[in-house]
């Protein structure tokens, strides 16, 4: 079985299915509402069991009553979790509309604050075969990509964050969304140069591009009616791992995951799609 080891963020995803989002001054009545945990590294690593694999979840969950919905959520998901938070830390709960129609969601972020964590110890690297990282909590990012040595570094940039200028060099792969912009206005083949062996960018249902440097191409995702586009790009960095860690080359890889973020987003809700995906 392969291991992965996600480092950053957890939050708890209020999600409600709406046929329009309100106006000012406005209530509405969701058609159907979840309670799930949430957070990019903590979706990959959903993602990462969902698919067979044995995920690991170096992050910050508290012991607030919304820490406990997230930590039952992550074990029924087959996600073991390395709790880090200090004392009094509470985290973020996020709310998320989903239209009814077109499958488009829209994301109020939760204000949880960043922990102080003081010294970290390296990560128990044993039967990791991947590693990911977020860059929402900077020092397990910094602790988790120095230690990896030997063992594949991905970086989900979805959007920028200065520790990943830290972690570039240590990074093998970096998929970032297309709203990535580096503050340096660093294009994704500038990025492959500082070290990655492979930069990707996602566009949604439309094609990923991907350098290395040996080559680019794109990967034409199939094109599929979406109940629900939450959490897509997540999904596809925790099936990348999988595909990575099993063995693919990195081409292929992308291709298995991006035929995975599209099978996500036939499927309405947090944890529906889990089961698609394990079939397959």
């Amino acid at each position: 079985m392969t291991g992965g080891l996600f480092v950053g963020l957890a939050t708890v995803d209020v999600v409600q299915l709406v046929d329009r989002l309100p106006a000012r001054n406005e209530k509405t009545t969701a058609i159907e509402s979840w309670v799930a945990a949430g957070g990019p590294a903590a979706v990959a690593a959903i993602t990462f069991a969902a698919l067979g694999g044995r995920a690991r979840l170096w992050t910050a969950l508290g012991q607030a009553p919304a820490a406990r919905l997230a930590a039952a959520d992550l074990a029924a998901a087959g996600v073991d979790v390395i709790d880090v938070a200090p004392p009094g830390f509470e985290l973020a709960v996020s709310t998320v509309f989903i239209d009814a129609a077109s499958g488009e969601r829209a994301v109020v972020s939760g204000s949880g604050h960043t922990p102080a964590f003081g010294k970290i110890a390296g990560p128990d690297l044993s039967g990791v075969d991947v590693v990911l990282v977020d860059g929402h909590h900077p020092a397990l990012a910094r602790s988790a990509a120095l230690a990896a040595e030997g063992v594949p570094v991905v970086l989900d940039a979805g959007s920028h964050k200065p520790v990943f200028d830290d972690i570039f060099a240590f990074s093998t792969d970096v998929i970032c969304s297309a709203d990535y912009v580096h503050p340096d206005w660093l294009g994704a083949r500038a990025l492959q140069l500082r070290g990655p062996k492979l930069v990707a960018v996602s566009h949604g249902g439309e094609a990923l591009h991907w350098w290395t440097a040996a080559a680019s191409g794109t990967i034409e995702p199939e094109k599929v009616a979406a109940a629900d586009t939450t959490g897509a790009g997540d999904v596809l960095h925790g099936a990348y791992c999988h595909a990575l860690a099993a063995g693919l080359d990195r081409e292929d890889a992308l291709r298995s995951a991006v035929a995975v973020a599209t099978e996500r987003v036939r499927h309405l809700g947090p944890v529906a799609w889990r089961a698609a995906i394990q079939d397959r």
